[in-house]
């Protein structure tokens, strides 16, 4: 199967190469088109989830062999669940549990299995020399990376997030992380920034020696990261169907808490191999820049940046639109026009007819902090069950969606455990969270009765062991650096 450049069809890949370069050399992402893949999407109903991923992975990157046991690796006895991702009846709607993995966090279900497939393509491509993977995070992906891909042969990981722009335990999360192969820096600025520096080192590296060392991107701007998140939509889809809320072939709607679009673009995904998905609703936090889109088909970050409680999705420029794009249009030299004009004015705006055919598959709302901290305490009242901050996010933009569409069944994307924001969730019990966040943690629990996750109660006895901070124009030197040693 050829992967092309979603800025030009003159940079093709098979899927093994998309996957170890990351990024196309003209800058743009790799996609492929699902809707020509012939996919047998009921019988991926019937599996166990790692089945079902296998066989979803094996459509979308053929050219692995054996995705079977990639899968295996990837997944036995990592989670805390042999489903993978439960999908858990709260009040009227679904909420689908992303978070049951070794950080969590709903990227370890597709970093999980992304070291198994750099793996995997250095064997096939008979690579020598190490791959580099550079990766910005707004708060999750970098621990589900290091946590995937430390001390993994033939790899290095350079992850660089926010300074001041996470949340405590997610920098614990990273600042804690061993192994030989490991490195962590903060950069001052926001996860634009850092998103924005890595994909320039990319850009900047592609005419450098690196002394045979090649880069590669555990963002979801690599296929090999995306392709993985599309299994849970269909493992809800299917505990649906087990719990006799469905039949197989009715609509389900999805609310997906989202910032940099790869998420929600998973269940695009999975609608083009043929899952009935309804719509795939975009909720933002304050920084609602995929919402004002959505609506208006412009595309402006020329806007105030936000420190929000949902820190995740506290981001400007959403990389994975550019994918969405190129599948609706079918045209790269207007996705490349589009991206040169975000790049040098700020703002882009879609034609009509591309903004019709958006607005048939997608729905947006936003939500800020107040509301966010508002929907928490309000849903543990209602039906004891706590949530994280971005779902929160999701949960209230469902409300807004269920009063205009009175649509259902619906499932609300839960992408993290609580205990990753104690703080903000023990504000909307009630409770002045003071600066302690490990007190927070074991008050919370006191509280709610949910068990605190093994892999963040130990980080308080966790040794810190990266404390770099760096001004973003020095992340190629910083990676350079690394690359030399």
């Amino acid at each position: 199967m050829d992967y092309q450049s979603t800025r030009s069809s003159a940079f093709k890949a098979d899927s093994v190469t998309a996957v170890l370069e990351g990024i196309a050399p003209d800058g743009g992402l790799y996609i492929t088109d699902p809707s020509k893949i012939a996919f047998d999407w009921r019988s991926a109903l019937r599996c166990s989830s790692r089945d079902m991923s296998a066989m979803i992975l094996h459509a979308l990157l053929p050219d692995f062999p054996d995705m079977k046991a990639i899968v295996e690796r990837a997944y036995l006895n990592k989670f805390e669940t042999e489903d993978l991702t439960p999908t858990v009846k709260v009040g009227d709607r679904y909420v689908l549990e992303l978070f049951r993995g070794p950080t969590s966090a709903f990227k370890d279900v597709a970093l999980s299995v992304l070291p198994q497939l750099v793996t995997a393509g250095r064997t096939m491509h008979g690579a020598e020399d190490d791959v580099v993977i550079l990766t910005a995070t707004s708060g999750d992906t970098g621990k589900a990376a290091l946590e995937g891909f430390h001390d993994v042969d033939g790899t290095r990981i350079v992850v660089f997030y926010p300074y001041k722009g996470v949340s405590r335990v997610q920098e614990l999360q990273m600042s804690t992380q061993k192994g030989a192969n490991v490195k962590v820096c903060a950069v001052r600025g926001n996860f634009d920034d850092a998103q924005t520096g890595v994909k320039n080192v990319f850009s900047a590296c592609r005419e450098k020696d690196l002394g045979g060392k090649s880069l590669s991107s555990a963002n979801s701007i690599n296929i090999g990261r995306l392709a993985p998140q599309v299994m849970y939509y269909f493992r809800a889809y299917a505990d649906l169907v087990n719990k006799g809320r469905i039949n197989v072939g009715d609509t389900v709607h999805y609310v997906v808490p989202t910032g940099n679009f790869g998420d929600i673009l998973a269940g695009w995904f999975a609608k083009l191999l043929g899952l009935p998905v309804g719509k795939l609703v975009c909720a933002s936090n304050q920084n609602n820049v995929l919402t004002d889109f959505i609506n208006t088909g412009v595309y402006d970050k020329r806007r105030e940046f936000y420190k929000t409680n949902s820190p995740s999705m506290d981001i400007l420029v959403s990389s994975n639109l550019e994918r969405l794009l190129y599948l609706l249009c079918k045209d790269a030299s207007y996705v490349a026009e589009l991206m040169k004009k975000l790049s040098s004015e700020g703002i882009y705006e879609i034609s009509a007819g591309i903004l019709e055919k958006l607005q048939s598959g997608f729905v947006a709302g936003f939500c800020n902090d107040e509301n966010s901290i508002d929907t928490i305490g309000r849903v543990f009242r209602e039906y004891g069950y706590l949530m994280d901050p971005h779902t929160a996010v999701a949960w209230n933009v469902c409300d807004s969606f269920i009063e205009s569409f009175g649509s259902e069944p619906v499932v609300v994307l839960s992408t993290a455990s609580p205990y990753k924001f104690p703080a903000a969730c023990l504000r909307a019990l009630g409770e002045d969270p003071g600066d302690d966040e490990f007190a927070v943690m074991r008050r919370l629990n006191e509280i709610s009765g949910v068990p605190v996750p093994a892999n963040l109660a130990c980080l308080e006895s966790a040794k810190v062991l990266h404390t770099d901070v760096i001004n973003k124009e020095d992340m190629l030197a910083y990676v350079l650096s690394y690359i030399s040693e």
